[in-house]
C-alpha cells in the first residue's frame, strides 16, 4: 500500500465540466415575520391541490416504506387515455427539468451541441454544462415587445455537431409563444437526426390559437419530443413529477436514464387523481388566465411594454434597475424572480397579490 503522504492532499478529482457551473436559483420565498406577503416568484400555482389529491397522497403514505411503483403503469395508462398517445411513447421524472436532464444524458455529451433561446428556462445552460456538450444560445428577437424565439437564427445555428434543440413554448421567464405557422417552418429546416424538445409546462395557460399543441406535431416527426409538468397547472410542484411524448426509440431511452423509483408512489398518485379531476383544473386555469389578462393591461395602461404572455406570470424587462424593483416589491409584500441586469419574472397569484405587484409597478413606473 503506498504511503498516505504520496497522495493527491486535493482530494477526488472531479469532471471538469463542472467547473463554473451556474446555480440554480429557485424563487425566493415569501417574507415571513411581517405584513402579509406573498410569493411571487416560482411560476407555482395559488391554489390548493384539485379534489382528490390529498386523498390519494393521504392513502399512498400508508405504504412509504415500500418503493413505488418504477413503471408508472397507472399513471402511463392515464396519461396514455387523456393524451392519445401509446403508453410506449411515454416517459416520467422528477418534474420537467428532470426528463430534460435524462434527454442530455441520452443525446449529448463532450463535442456536441445543444441549441436553445437565451434568454430562456435557466436550467437549459446548467444541464447541458453538466452532459459536457456546449450550449450554443441564440438571442430572442422582438424587443420587449415580444421577448420571441429567434426561429430562423436557430435554425442558422445548426451544425453537425448539434444533438438537441431546446424550444420553450411559452417561454420562461417571457411568455411569449410560438405560432403553429412557425413552429412548422423551423421543425421542417430541422435535420431527422436532431431532437427537437417542445418544453411546454405551461401549456395549459395557452389561449391563442395560433399556438399549437405540441403533440399535434410530434405525432408524425419522430424527433420531436413534448415535455409537460404537473408542477404549474396542476398545482403538484411540491411532489415532482413531469412526463415525455416521444417516440418509442427517445421515450424508451429515457425509461433506461431514469433514476430508478425517482418518481414516488404519493407524486403518482396525486397525479393520476389531478388528471382526474379536469374540470376543476380547467376552471382554476381559467381563473389565472383572466387575471393574466387584467396584469397584463394594468401594466400596460401605466406605460410598461410587456410581451403578450401565453403562460401564468408576465415579464418586465427592467435593465439595471431589475434589482432595484425587486427590492421595492418585496418591501412591500411581494417577492418575484429578478433576472439580474435584464429584468423580472412576475407569477399570477391570488387577486390581492396581483393587486400588490400592480401598486409597486404603478409607483415604480413614475420614477422611470
Amino acid at each position: 500500500m503506498s504511503d498516505m503522504s504520496e497522495r493527491s492532499p486535493g482530494g477526488p478529482r472531479l469532471r471538469e465540466a463542472l467547473e463554473g457551473i451556474p446555480s440554480y436559483k429557485p424563487g425566493r420565498p415569501a417574507a415571513t415575520g411581517g405584513p402579509v406577503s406573498y410569493k411571487l416568484s416560482s411560476n407555482e400555482n395559488p391554489y390548493p391541490p384539485l379534489p382528490g389529491v390529498l386523498e390519494s397522497v393521504s392513502a399512498a403514505a400508508a405504504s412509504v416504506n415500500r418503493y413505488p411503483d418504477m413503471a408508472c403503469t397507472e399513471l402511463y395508462a392515464e396519461l396514455a387515455e387523456r393524451f392519445g398517445v401509446p403508453a410506449t411513447h411515454l416517459a416520467t421524472g422528477t418534474g420537467s427539468v428532470g426528463v430534460a436532464q435524462q434527454l442530455l444524458q441520452t443525446t449529448a455529451g463532450p463535442g456536441d451541441e445543444v441549441i436553445y433561446a437565451w434568454r430562456s428556462f435557466e436550467a437549459y445552460p446548467i444541464i447541458t454544462q453538466i452532459s459536457g456538450a456546449t450550449s450554443v444560445q441564440v438571442p430572442l428577437t422582438g424587443g420587449a415587445e415580444r421577448e420571441a424565439h429567434d426561429l430562423d437564427a436557430m435554425a442558422d445555428a445548426v451544425t453537425e455537431r448539434t444533438r438537441l434543440i431546446f424550444v420553450c413554448n411559452p417561454n420562461n421567464p417571457t411568455g411569449a409563444a410560438i405560432p403553429r405557422a412557425d413552429l412548422e417552418r423551423f421543425l421542417d429546416r430541422v435535420p431527422g437526426d436532431v431532437l427537437v424538445v417542445l418544453d411546454e409546462a405551461y401549456r395549459e395557460f395557452v389561449r391563442d390559437e395560433r399556438v399549437v399543441d405540441g403533440l399535434e406535431l410530434y405525432r408524425d416527426r419522430p424527433n420531436v419530443c413534448v415535455l409537460r409538468t404537473f408542477s404549474k397547472a396542476y398545482g403538484l410542484a411540491g411532489l415532482r413529477v413531469g412526463f415525455a411524448v416521444a417516440h418509442e426509440p427517445v421515450a424508451a431511452a429515457l425509461r433506461k436514464t431514469a433514476v430508478p423509483f425517482g418518481v414516488s408512489q404519493l407524486a403518482q398518485e396525486a397525479a393520476i387523481a389531478s388528471l382526474r379531476s379536469e374540470d376543476a383544473l380547467l376552471e382554476r386555469v381559467e381563473a389565472l388566465v383572466k387575471e393574466r389578462t387584467h396584469v397584463l393591461a394594468e401594466l400596460r395602461a401605466q406605460g410598461w411594454t410587456v410581451p403578450e404572455s401565453q403562460a401564468n406570470f408576465v415579464w418586465l424587462r427592467l435593465g439595471e434597475r431589475t434589482a432595484e424593483f425587486a427590492e421595492r416589491a418585496e418591501e412591500a409584500g411581494v417577492t418575484v424572480r429578478p433576472f439580474p441586469g435584464e429584468g423580472v419574472r412576475v407569477s399570477l397569484g391570488e387577486p390581492a397579490a396581483n393587486a400588490l405587484f400592480l401598486q409597486v409597478a404603478a409607483a415604480f413606473r413614475k420614477e422611470v
